[in-house]
């Protein structure tokens, strides 16, 4: 018996490269949580399904939010792979649009950065 899916994992909208908005990206970056998450993605993509928050009793649907947060903002991009979703940076969009601003938000939280997620 095959197993389908009962609704094709499509893309979610992500805003473009010259849409993103200083402010939208420091709210989305100005969270512990969510900067752990940019400081775990700089290593590169992750499937969502393993990509860890610090506080592993935090919800699924908390986890869902920040990453919402993040893609709306243009920090993250989430796109389908297989069954799940791929995380990854959008960190050229992002030096294009406010070079060094990800350095040095990353320079600045040096204590989420080396923690291991």
């Amino acid at each position: 018996m095959s197993q389908d899916i009962p609704f094709p994992i499509g893309d979610l909208p992500h805003p473009a490269r010259e849409d993103l908005v200083l402010a939208q990206v420091l709210f989305a970056l100005s969270d512990p949580a969510r900067l752990a998450i940019v400081a775990q993605l700089v290593a590169g993509p992750v499937d969502m399904a393993r990509c860890q928050l610090q506080d592993p009793s935090i919800a699924k649907s908390t986890k869902s939010h920040l990453m919402r947060v993040l893609r709306e903002a243009g920090v993250i991009r989430n796109e389908p792979k297989g069954r799940g979703r791929r995380l990854s940076l959008r960190r050229d969009d992002l030096d294009h649009r406010f070079p060094g601003l990800l350095d040095a938000i990353l320079a600045s939280a040096p204590a989420v950065v080396a923690e291991p997620i």
